[in-house]
This record gives structure tokens, C-alpha cells and sequence, in this order.
């Protein structure tokens, strides 16, 4: 995965994991959900739509004529399987150069400590 498309991707990451545990979730309360802009979450639904990764589906029965549910299909699914397994390689990188700094950090403090 390039760097130019990791937010992109982490942002589709992120509604499809959304939509998994909530498919009636509403493009405003995606947006809310995270923190970004309602345009800015319509053209991330409407890509993921074009892509196939999910489908849009009306509500039967509904009182709210623009309900609708916003499933994974299978290529979504498989799709949320491989950004998650990308983004946890990402995650496990950065803590390990985290824990590495952290650790750098922490003998500098104990050597100024040792000096005083």
C-alpha cells in the first residue's frame, strides 16, 4: 500500500467497519462517527458503492421513504479483511519504532539522572 492512498484506504477502512456492525447507519451519522465532513463522507460511500464493496439497499416497510441499509458485499468483505490485515502491519511497525524511541528516551533520562 502506497502512502498517498493510506488515508483513502484507512478512511474506507473505517466506513466499512462501520457499516458491518450498523448497516442503517445514515451518511450523517457515518460522518459524525468520523469527524469528517458530510461531503466527505458521501464521496467515500459513493466510491465504496463503485467499487462494489458494499450495496445500498431500502428498508421495507419503512415510515423514512430515504431509509436505507448499506451492506458489505463479499468483495467488501474481502476487501475489509485485507485493509485491516495492511493497516495492523502499519500499527505494529509504528508501536514497535514507538516503543524503541520510548525506550531511547527513557536510558537518556536515567544517564541525566545518574550525572546530577
Amino acid at each position: 500500500m502506497s502512502t498517498d492512498t493510506a488515508p483513502h484506504d484507512e478512511n474506507h477502512l473505517k466506513v466499512l467497519r462501520l457499516l458491518e456492525s450498523d448497516p442503517s447507519l445514515s451518511q450523517r451519522e457515518l460522518a459524525e462517527a468520523l469527524g469528517v465532513s458530510l461531503g466527505k463522507t458521501n464521496y467515500c460511500v459513493r466510491a465504496l458503492l463503485d467499487k462494489g464493496l458494499i450495496k445500498m439497499q431500502n428498508f421495507r416497510n419503512s415510515q423514512n421513504k430515504l431509509g436505507y441499509a448499506y451492506l458489505l458485499t463479499p468483495a467488501g468483505i474481502a476487501a475489509k479483511a485485507e485493509l485491516t490485515a495492511s493497516f495492523l502491519k502499519i500499527k505494529l511497525r509504528e508501536y514497535e519504532a514507538l516503543r524503541r524511541e520510548i525506550e531511547e528516551l527513557r536510558r537518556e533520562t536515567r544517564t541525566e539522572d545518574s550525572t546530577k
